[in-house]
């Protein structure tokens, strides 16, 4: 019988995330949830949050028969895991302690940066998951990334002005704290359709890290004794690959097709219309769910 992985997110900048599952678990079925009627949670209490992402949780696990959860979404992860873990009785991921274990086998010097939405990095959920793994981790946020990215300028010279101010003000503010960063950590899952920009910008040598890739490389070793959903082939480091949908296997023709359904609770138009943008082909009809207020 094949294993439903459920998959969440305020959004759907979460598709990333989902990209880089199927890649690895092509066998898996997948139904991937945007909560997309509540967002932006980053504006709201930890406690709203909370129970945002638990009905959440609660209805791929309890409708979809999810048995095996990803929080695909930066905020809920920092500020309502734990949360989401007590409220339904199967293994549960989310994006920040992988994204940390990445950098934490990138860094030589120990030094990283963290570039996120605000309410990632007001929760320093990134510098705390670093500081267990003994990193020094300076964070900055960058509001204007995710418009750019969902106006699909993701190449375009005003993102590329937009990014260099920011790497600029993050490279200053580390020379202040006397800090030697190597690796810079995408704590948003928007920021993947960035990354060849970033990687072009930034210091040269400095090892960028995709969290979604991250947390599929997470996600996929809990399956290592589960042969029927791991992807038998090798992989390398998630850190050195590029965003090339033939270099990830998306349209692979021996591969049996994966199973998708994804749900909205708002803005199915929309969702149907950027989501290819993320997860590297057509997301297919997106049903409308109500979860209440």
């Amino acid at each position: 019988m094949t294993t439903t992985i459920g998959v969440f997110d305020s959004g759907f900048g979460g598709l990333t995330v989902l990209r880089a599952l199927i890649q690895r678990l092509p066998r898996a079925r997948f139904a991937f949830l945007g909560d997309t009627a509540r967002l932006p949670y980053g504006s709201k209490s930890r406690r709203t949050i909370a129970r945002y992402a638990v009905q959440s949780a609660q209805f791929l696990v309890q409708e979809q028969q999810a048995e095996f959860l990803v929080i695909a979404c930066n905020t809920a992860s920092a500020l309502a895991l734990d949360a989401i873990q007590q409220a339904v009785p199967v293994p549960v991921l989310g994006v920040i302690e992988p994204g940390a274990q990445s950098a934490r086998a990138a860094s030589r010097t120990g030094d990283v940066l963290v570039i996120a939405t605000d309410a990632t990095v007001h929760s320093h959920a990134y510098a705390a998951a670093c500081q267990a793994l003994k990193l020094r981790a300076l964070e900055k946020a960058c509001p204007l990334l995710v418009p750019l990215v969902e106006e699909g300028w993701t190449a375009h010279p005003v993102t590329e002005q937009v990014i260099r101010i920011y790497l600029d003000e993050l490279a200053a503010e580390a020379n202040a704290q006397g800090l030697d960063p190597d690796t810079l950590v995408l704590g948003c899952t928007h920021y993947p359709l960035l990354r060849p920009l970033l990687e072009r910008l930034a210091t040269a040598g400095t090892r960028v890290i995709d969290s979604a890739e991250s947390t599929a490389e997470a996600a996929a070793r809990l399956f290592n004794d589960k042969t029927t959903l791991a992807d038998p082939q090798p992989r390398g480091d998630p850190s050195t690959r590029t965003l090339s949908p033939h270099a990830h296997g998306w349209d692979t023709s021996s591969a049996p097709p994966t199973e998708i359904r994804c749900f909205a609770t708002d803005s199915v138009e929309k969702f149907e219309r950027l989501g290819s943008r993320f997860l590297g082909r057509p997301v297919g009809p997106v049903a409308l769910i109500d979860l209440g207020g």
